[in-house]
């Protein structure tokens, strides 16, 4: 574990890519994604890539690698970024993990057994207290966070078996509802340093609405709709990521778009939520509160003092 890696983690919208690709610069490091969306190519947009310009100014990995249709699983993106991470150690250079996807975040930094996982009696009753009190959809949406897969193939009101796949989530590293506090006795793979980025909920809301005004001022309807017409079907994965799950409805004349923003700005906000509950329950982050720091300018400049003083 000689060598060091560095994660930037936390909610949407609080300014991730920016600070990454500042403290690529300033680290002499390349960036290895933690975004189960940004993986599919020709989705842009919804899923906030980096813009080109900050392609270039930094090397990015695990961006545009599969297409919205080709099955692509968290065992698969481990094995993706562990060679990525190998490929940016033996050039010298620096890799930072940055994104938002717990279980991408966790399958990299733990070692994970993505074998059967025999059953979890104690947290099935905690995620069937869970469905009792909050409903079998809200599981669903936790699990469509963690294993969007698993998602993808259960029906939202099937208990038994989101409960099922929320356990073998949890068992590998997940972070199913109500999430617990890290388990020490888990392997790290690597002498990482995680850094959590957050600001207050009300600046949040704030940036979310903005991130998805903008997200359809710059064309989010058209790059759905050419989805669609190119043959991904609103059935794929891919296509029930934020952004898409929300405006192929009005694409396809079933809500008008002010209902489909709204519904947008509302499951973003439930996202940053559960992003934000996730994170929190790994002791081993240390958090950043954006505008206290100064701006990104000021969180890039904090992480970086207290990277080098390692």
């Amino acid at each position: 574990m000689a060598e060091r890696l560095l994660a930037i983690v936390g909610p949407t919208a609080t300014g991730k890519t920016e600070v990454g690709v500042l403290l690529a610069e300033a680290l002499g490091g390349e960036i290895v994604s933690a975004d189960s969306m940004q993986v599919y190519r020709g989705m842009d947009i919804g899923t906030a890539k980096p813009t080109a310009e900050q392609r270039a100014r930094v090397r990015h990995h695990l961006i545009d690698i599969v297409d919205p249709d080709e099955l692509f699983s968290v065992a698969d993106y481990r094995k993706r970024a562990d060679a990525a991470l190998e490929d940016i150690w033996g050039r010298g250079r620096q890799p930072i993990l940055v994104g938002g996807s717990g279980l991408y975040v966790r399958a990299v930094l733990e070692e994970m057994d993505f074998s059967e996982v025999p059953p979890d009696p104690e947290l099935r009753r905690r995620l069937t207290a869970e469905a009792r009190s909050k409903g079998t959809r809200a599981l669903h949406e936790w699990l469509s966070e963690v294993d969007p897969e698993a998602a993808a193939r259960i029906h939202p009101n099937d208990e038994k078996r989101i409960i099922r796949a929320l356990e073998v989530s949890e068992s590998v590293g997940g972070g199913g509802p109500p999430p617990r506090k890290l388990d020490r006795r888990r392997r790290v793979r690597y002498n990482t340093r995680q850094f959590g980025l957050n600001v207050a909920r009300e600046e949040l809301y704030r940036r979310i609405e903005a991130r998805v005004d903008g997200m359809i001022a710059r064309g989010l309807v058209e790059e759905v709709r050419g989805l669609l017409e190119r043959g991904y079907g609103k059935g794929l994965v891919a296509m029930k990521g934020l952004g898409y799950g929300q405006l192929a409805p009005h694409v396809q004349g079933e809500v008008s778009l002010e209902e489909a923003v709204r519904r947008l700005k509302r499951d973003t906000r439930r996202f940053a939520k559960r992003q934000l509950t996730w994170f929190r329950a790994d002791e081993r982050v240390e958090w950043v509160d954006v505008m206290e720091a100064g701006g990104v300018a000021g969180a890039v400049e904090q992480i970086r003092r207290r990277w080098e003083e390692q």
